[in-house]
């Protein structure tokens, strides 16, 4: 299942995305990128990040060095929201259900030698990858494309009261942590429940790995 180059998402737009994304996240916070060179500079590739926060996406669209393309909940395509998020390339997604479009042009990114962005949870939730879906297995398994762990820490801090800040305080420091590519099948190509499954948990026990590496290089021991 592919879609056509015509419903594809832009890749010129999300160039252009990338740029707003550089102009806003290093203009409101500091970001401090570590491990980008480990991005491969072409072909396909998807971008597996943790979710706590929701300038996580933004954050990542703009410290990434190549365009990102996003899977992104169809709930956010609201008002204006709706033509800026499509015309910077960016993929709308019903969570709800197997969203067969969503499927195709995702997979059209990826043979089109594009970057996918997920958030494997599914949602926001404790940014620690503690449950992922399959849908990350799907792609990766599917298209061939190697993931790229990615964990973005500081955008979830607490105010001193305990409660959660709706926007992280401006010009502190967030940390966006690169991790090395990794394949995630086992080598024969099956698609199978069994298959996505064991993938899955294969997937997890990298990306798990590469947090707990990250918050130690940043000295973010307990941080989202």
């Amino acid at each position: 299942m592919s879609a056509t180059e015509e419903t594809l998402p832009s890749s010129a737009g999300a160039a252009v995305g990338r740029r707003i994304g550089i102009g806003l996240m290093y203009g409101l916070w500091r970001p401090r990128v570590l491990g980008a060179w480990r991005i491969p500079s072409a072909g396909p590739v998807i971008l597996a990040g943790n979710h706590s926060h929701n300038i996580d996406g933004p954050m990542l669209i703009g410290t990434s060095p190549r365009p990102v393309h996003f899977l992104v909940k169809k709930e956010a395509f609201i008002g204006p929201l709706d033509p800026f998020l499509r015309g910077i390339g960016q993929l709308k997604v019903d969570r709800t259900s197997a969203d067969r479009a969503a499927i195709g042009q995702a997979l059209g990114v990826l043979e089109r030698g594009g970057v996918l962005g997920i958030f494997p949870e599914g949602t926001r939730g404790d940014g620690d990858f503690a449950s992922l879906r399959t849908g990350l297995a799907y792609f990766a398994v599917r298209s061939g494309a190697p993931i790229v762990p990615v964990a973005v820490l500081g955008t979830a801090t607490p105010r001193d009261d305990g409660r959660s800040r709706p926007l992280p305080r401006l010009r502190s420091r967030v940390d966006v942590v690169f991790g090395d590519p990794f394949e995630a099948g086992d080598g024969s190509g099956r698609r199978t429940r069994a298959a996505l499954d064991q993938a899955t948990e294969r997937i997890q026990k990298r990306l798990g790995a590469h947090l707990g590496a990250a918050r130690q290089l940043t000295g973010r021991p307990d941080q989202t």
